[in-house]
């Protein structure tokens, strides 16, 4: 799933290539996305991420926001054949947008333009004075509260497992055992742990690829990730993968309390 380094990842790059091109048709080739108002002749304004949204402004107020879900990616390109799994195509001068999307979960929408300020972005104004009031006492496990979007957002399983390694907590620490010091080493270890994502275009472990279609980098600074059974970076151990909430959680019992 893209987590928030993959999300920004296409909005950046979307932004520097279509940035002010003129959206001349939008071609919906699932009907599960159902209908989608007419795009055509707006200007894009500006490419932005909100959350794991990604937010097209154009010159009419509204927004045209994609969300990847499972397994949603965006392909730039000049050719006419289709590749596979796409789903939509935003047709712009010689270039077109493509949504591939095997699992068919990603959501397109058009919506109202809205001034949004968020304030549980690592990557933006996140303030740490209202996340402690709102979520630290919260009696959930601190690797469910790190992929809660309400606190924190963008952070899905790969990166939390990541987070809370290089923190040196265990993923099934209650969050509201953590004292306000260890909160701030998670804090600092998440936007290291995200910008770096960022700098490697994604982590690329199934079918990520980036807007031109090439895989990220970041896998290959995963220290915990997808490592059962292999010895700990820090410590020597032995990594471990359980199952938390469902999902598979990698950690290190030796070096994480």
């Amino acid at each position: 799933m893209p987590e928030l380094p993959e999300v920004e990842t296409l909005c950046r790059q979307l932004h520097e290539s279509v940035a002010g091109a003129a959206i001349k048709s939008v071609s919906v080739y699932d009907k599960k996305l159902g209908g989608i108002e007419p795009l055509a002749g707006r200007a894009i304004r500006r490419v932005r991420r909100l959350g794991k949204t990604i937010s097209i402004s154009m010159d009419n107020g509204k927004s045209l926001t994609i969300h990847l879900r499972m397994t949603g990616r965006l392909f730039l390109h000049s050719q006419n054949t289709k590749p596979p799994h796409s789903r939509l195509r935003i047709r712009l001068d010689g270039r077109n947008i493509d949504l591939i999307d095997p699992r068919r979960f990603a959501t397109v929408k058009v919506l109202p333009e809205t001034v949004i300020t968020s304030d549980n972005d690592l990557m933006e104004s996140f303030s740490l004075r209202q996340f402690m009031e709102r979520h630290a006492r919260r009696k959930v496990s601190v690797k469910t509260l790190l992929m809660d979007a309400r606190a924190f957002a963008g952070i899905g399983n790969i990166y939390a497992c990541e987070i809370l390694h290089a923190a040196g907590i265990a993923p099934e620490k209650r969050a509201d055992s953590l004292t306000p010091e260890q909160w701030k080493t998670v804090l600092r270890h998440a936007r290291r742990i995200l910008k770096k994502g960022i700098q490697n275009r994604g982590t690329s472990i199934s079918d990520w690829r980036d807007l031109y279609g090439r895989p990220g980098e970041n896998q290959n600074e995963l220290k915990v990730y997808g490592r059962a059974g292999k010895k700990c970076l820090r410590c020597a151990g032995v990594i471990v993968r359980v199952k938390q909430a469902g999902r598979g959680t990698y950690c290190c019992p030796d070096c994480q309390k």
